[in-house]
């Protein structure tokens, strides 16, 4: 019988981290905590199993000694990362690269499909996604020109948002939003624009021409609606299925079985408080469910956002 693996996060501090991060439980190093890395076995943030027989491994050691528990037993290596940030200020006007392009200038790294379900912003916030240059040349003009403000596009958020961002599009979380984010297990970001701020007296550093190389020109937005299911006392929102992984937001509130797969599933609890096959769980909670685990059952007043990796992730 395969055990539910409890994670214990690693926190993050950030120029522009505040400390709303508590909310969730969670022992903050400061009142600058900007990153929850939930579920990572990534270099930079190795999460610990908190519970049963690994209790006390990294979240690597596991990948790298027990694939079995994963059901990914030719890919190179853990495949997501998943994060809560809390943006007390605003991030930094920032740009992934692709797979490609990433592998080849950034020692072999994966590049950064990302999303971002929305935990909480400010009234009248607005997120930055994508930008107004009509071309390629356009948009170096406005960056070596400092034009960020006719450059960046900004559109209303609210709690229970969803999008999807993909590499080569520029985007920036605004102060005041609380997100959830699921990602590939990737750590390289691109920053176009950074406000003039100072850390320890000095500008942070800036990837213009990196930027240049991976920005999307002419933005084009992706519109998509989520598609709901019922599964016993759960309504579930299908968010998005693309190469890379599936995301559902998931609420419940009674009993309702699912089904575990031949791939593993992550699972943050994101509101309320209940059980998994008997065990309890609250807001704060991230665990992963073993690959071939069987039926498990959440129940009681639950908000969960669910996801696994897709088809790139299994070769």
């Amino acid at each position: 019988m395969k055990e539910i693996l409890f994670i214990e996060p690693v926190l993050k501090e950030r120029i522009w981290g505040g400390s709303r991060l508590k909310e969730y439980g969670y022992d903050l190093p400061s009142d600058q905590t900007g990153e929850c890395w939930a579920i990572s076995a990534h270099p930079n943030g190795d999460c610990v199993i908190r519970n049963g027989t690994y209790s006390g491994r990294t979240l690597s050691s596991l990948w790298n000694h027990h694939r079995e528990l994963f059901g990914l037993p030719d890919a190179k290596e853990f495949p997501l990362l998943i994060k809560i940030i809390d943006a007390k200020k605003d991030l930094s006007v920032q740009v992934h690269p692709d797979d490609e392009y990433a592998s080849l200038h950034e020692n072999g790294a994966s590049g950064k499909t990302e999303c971002w379900y929305v935990l909480d912003c400010k009234d009248d916030e607005t997120i930055v996604i994508g930008h107004h240059a009509k071309n390629t040349e356009e948009a170096a003009r406005m960056v070596r020109e400092g034009r960020y403000q006719e450059l960046i596009r900004e559109i209303p958020v609210h709690k229970g948002d969803f999008f999807q961002i993909e590499p080569g599009v520029l985007h920036a979380i605004k102060g005041g939003t609380l997100i959830l984010e699921t990602q590939q297990n990737s750590d390289v970001t691109y920053r176009v624009y950074d406000y003039d701020r100072l850390e320890n007296g000095r500008p942070r550093e800036l990837h213009k021409e990196q930027s240049l190389a991976v920005m999307k020109c002419p933005f084009r937005p992706k519109l998509g609606k989520p598609v709901t299911y019922r599964v016993g006392s759960a309504s579930v929102d299908h968010l998005i299925t693309c190469p890379y992984y599936s995301v559902e937001h998931m609420t419940v509130t009674g009993p309702a079985s699912f089904m575990a797969g031949a791939v593993f599933q992550n699972l943050s609890v994101i509101g309320g408080e209940g059980t998994i096959d008997g065990i309890k769980i609250r807001k704060g909670d991230h665990f992963i469910i073993p690959s071939g685990y069987g039926v498990f059952e959440l129940s009681g007043n639950l908000e969960i956002i669910r996801s696994s990796p897709c088809e790139l992730m299994v070769k």
